[in-house]
């Protein structure tokens, strides 16, 4: 059994209990981090810890811990869990109250960590490239946060898996913003387009450091949401996750991106990500 974190206390995980009253359950009341690792590492933590405690700032949740304590945390699940290659989930609820819609006073949140292993690699992804579908976005306003409250996300997500595809790209009034779980990158003329930091997408880390490696490669950035139809008309397309890493695309919709087959550039950004890890 993997040992968990809840408040304060290490565990077993299959013995972890909440109470029904709690706001995460009731309400979906609640923010989540996700931390990959590897090497025992975890990867780019200091902006991850940043994520989170903005999340509970924007939602109005007390940090109950200070960063040191957070870290803590995290380093003690990694040792417990004897793996090298994981990922750390952390939740964060505004606790335990009676059902109203108003804020609890005086009520501690109720925090939660547990590790996965990491993900079995799916090597075809990155010789063929993946396949999404485009859906419309029916999200609230405040994608930036990020909240458990994932309904939306999950059911464009199964709409994907009916379609036979690996992810749904979410488009709203004509413009792409990001994945049901990643963020979006469009490569034309050897011109790279992502969309902006905004409230309209989750502000992803493995997008930032992307970001960050075609600033080092010296390859054109614009921050700007691109139209479906650009989309498609795309030289490549790549999706990037914390546990995906860089996925290049090759289907949209039943059709080709450009040869079918993931992109040059895509390659080099894949080679230069492995090497931050």
């Amino acid at each position: 059994m993997s040992t968990a974190y809840l408040n304060g206390e290490y565990q077993p995980l299959e013995e972890c209990k909440i109470s029904v009253l709690d706001r995460g359950f009731i309400f979906g009341d609640a923010i989540y981090e996700l931390i990959p690792v590897y090497d025992s590492k975890p990867f780019y933590l200091s902006a991850h810890l940043k994520r989170l405690f903005r999340s509970m700032d924007q939602v109005n949740i007390a940090n109950p811990y200070s960063k040191q304590q957070w870290m803590d945390i995290i380093q003690h699940l990694i040792d417990e869990s004897g793996l090298q290659k994981l990922s750390v989930y952390l939740q964060v609820t505004r606790g335990v109250a009676p059902r109203d819609h108003a804020f609890p006073t005086e009520t501690p949140p109720t925090v939660f960590g547990m590790t996965n292993p990491w993900p079995q690699t799916n090597e075809d992804i990155y010789a063929n490239g993946a396949s999404v579908v485009t859906v419309e976005d029916m999200r609230w306003d405040r994608c930036d946060i990020k909240v458990t409250s994932l309904l939306a996300n999950v059911m464009k997500k199964q709409e994907a898996i009916e379609h036979q595809a690996h992810e749904a790209i979410l488009v709203r009034d004509g413009y792409v913003l990001e994945g049901s779980s990643t963020n979006v990158f469009v490569v034309k003329n050897d011109e790279v387009n992502t969309a902006p930091k905004n409230n309209m997408i989750l502000p992803g880390i493995t997008r930032d450091v992307v970001v960050d490696i075609l600033h080092e490669l010296n390859v054109p950035l614009i921050e700007q949401a691109v139209a479906k139809q650009e989309l498609k008309d795309a030289d490549e397309v790549w999706i990037t996750s914390s546990t995906k890493e860089c996925v290049p695309v090759t289907q949209i919709d039943g059709q080709a991106v450009n040869t079918g087959k993931p992109g040059e550039l895509w390659k080099r950004v894949f080679d230069a990500y492995q090497q931050c890890k």
